[in-house]
C-alpha cells in the first residue's frame, strides 16, 4: 500500500511540474483594447481566439507596456483611469484613478518618469514614479489636441504632436518646459524616434506622408516627407534598428520604411483601417488593429498578406504583447 501511495504521489507529482512547464512555456497572449466597448480582448495566440475581455474605463484609446515588462497599461480617457494589466496572465492588477485624460501614455526608459497627453484638454502631464505610485509633478498647457508622445532615449525629452494646430511640440523632462515647437503636415498623430535620437519620424493622418524631422541641432529642421498612403497614422519598430512599420489608415495599408535612406521598401494591403500594431518576436508578423472592421488582422511579412482575422470589440486601437520585436 506505502509503494502505491509513493507512486501516486509521485505522479502527482510530474503532473503539477508538468503543468508548471507548459504553463511557462505558453505563448504570453495578445491584447487588443476596444475603444468603444471600454474593454480588452485577450487573445490566445496558440488557438486565435478570444479568451477573455477585460472591463477598463470609459473610451480606453492606448496600451503601453512599460519598459520593464511587468505590467500592460490601459489609459482610460473618459475614465481617467489606468488599468494595470499582467502581460503574462491577463489578470488585472489594479486601477489608477485621477489620472486626468489619459489619451495616450508613455514611460520614460530609465522608468522615472510617467507622461500622458490629455488630448481633449490640451494638456501634457509629468508624473514622478517611485516603482510603485504615481505623482503629478507638473501640467503644461499645448496647442490643440496633443495626441502621441515620444520620449528619447536618454530619458532627456518628450516630443508631442499637436493634432488640430499642426505641430511637434518637445518638452524637457527635467524641468517640464516647451523646449520648441514646429509646424508639421495635417493632422499629425503618431511619432518615433530613431535609434540614434536623431530623427523623428510622425505620422501625418490628414495626409498621405511620413514627415521627417532632424533634432540633432538646437533647432529642429524638417528634412523629408515620405509619401506612404492617406491617412498615415501609427508607427512600430520591425525589430531590426532599421526599419519603421507605419500604418495607412484610409488607404487600408502597411508601409515599411527604411529610417536611414528614408525610402518606403514595402508595401502591405490590410483592410478595415489598419491603426496600432505589434511586431513577432521574429519579426515575421505584424498584429494590427483593423479599426473599422472589428477584427485583429494577422500580417505575414513573407507573403505580404493578412493571413488570419480573430473577430474582437468595437473600434479597436491598441496592441501590445510580451513576446514582441525589439522596440
Amino acid at each position: 500500500m506505502k509503494i502505491f501511495s509513493i507512486a501516486r504521489t509521485c505522479v502527482a507529482l510530474c503532473g503539477l511540474w508538468l503543468s508548471i512547464g507548459a504553463a511557462e512555456a505558453a505563448e504570453p497572449p495578445l491584447f487588443v483594447l476596444n475603444s468603444l466597448e471600454a474593454n480588452v480582448s485577450v487573445i490566445d495566440p496558440a488557438t486565435w481566439t478570444e479568451t477573455t475581455r477585460i472591463p477598463t474605463g470609459k473610451e480606453p484609446h492606448h496600451l503601453y507596456l512599460t519598459p520593464d515588462e511587468r505590467s500592460v497599461i490601459v489609459a482610460n480617457a473618459l475614465g481617467d483611469t489606468l488599468t494595470f494589466i499582467d502581460p503574462r496572465t491577463a489578470q488585472v492588477q489594479r486601477t489608477v484613478r485621477g489620472i486626468v485624460d489619459p489619451y495616450h501614455l508613455r514611460f520614460s526608459p530609465d522608468m522615472k518618469w510617467f507622461v500622458t497627453a490629455a488630448n481633449r484638454l490640451n494638456h501634457v502631464d509629468f508624473y514622478r514614479w517611485d516603482g510603485k505610485d504615481l505623482t503629478l509633478v507638473q501640467r503644461v498647457a499645448t496647442s490643440r489636441t496633443p495626441s502621441h508622445l515620444w520620449i528619447d532615449n536618454r530619458s532627456t525629452t518628450v516630443y508631442s504632436t499637436m493634432q488640430d494646430s499642426d505641430e511637434l511640440v518637445a518638452m524637457d523632462l527635467a524641468t517640464q518646459t516647451i523646449k520648441w515647437r514646429i509646424k508639421t503636415g495635417a493632422m499629425p498623430a503618431d511619432v518615433y524616434g530613431s535609434p540614434d535620437d536623431k530623427r523623428l519620424f510622425v505620422g501625418l493622418t490628414g495626409s498621405d506622408s511620413v514627415e521627417v524631422f532632424d533634432v540633432s541641432g538646437r533647432e529642429p529642421v524638417s528634412i523629408k516627407k515620405i509619401k506612404t498612403g492617406n491617412g498615415a497614422h501609427a508607427f512600430r519598430a520591425a525589430g531590426d534598428g532599421r526599419h519603421l512599420y507605419v500604418s495607412n489608415r484610409v488607404a487600408n495599408s502597411i508601409s515599411k520604411i527604411d529610417m536611414t535612406t528614408y525610402q518606403v521598401v514595402e508595401s502591405y494591403p490590410v483592410p478595415g483601417g489598419p491603426d496600432c500594431m505589434d511586431v513577432s518576436a521574429d519579426g515575421r508578423f505584424i498584429y494590427v488593429s483593423s479599426r473599422w472592421a472589428r477584427k485583429l488582422s494577422v500580417v505575414d511579412t513573407e507573403t505580404k498578406k493578412v493571413v488570419r482575422q480573430v473577430t474582437v470589440g468595437k473600434s479597436p486601437h491598441g496592441v501590445w504583447t510580451l513576446h514582441h520585436a525589439p522596440r
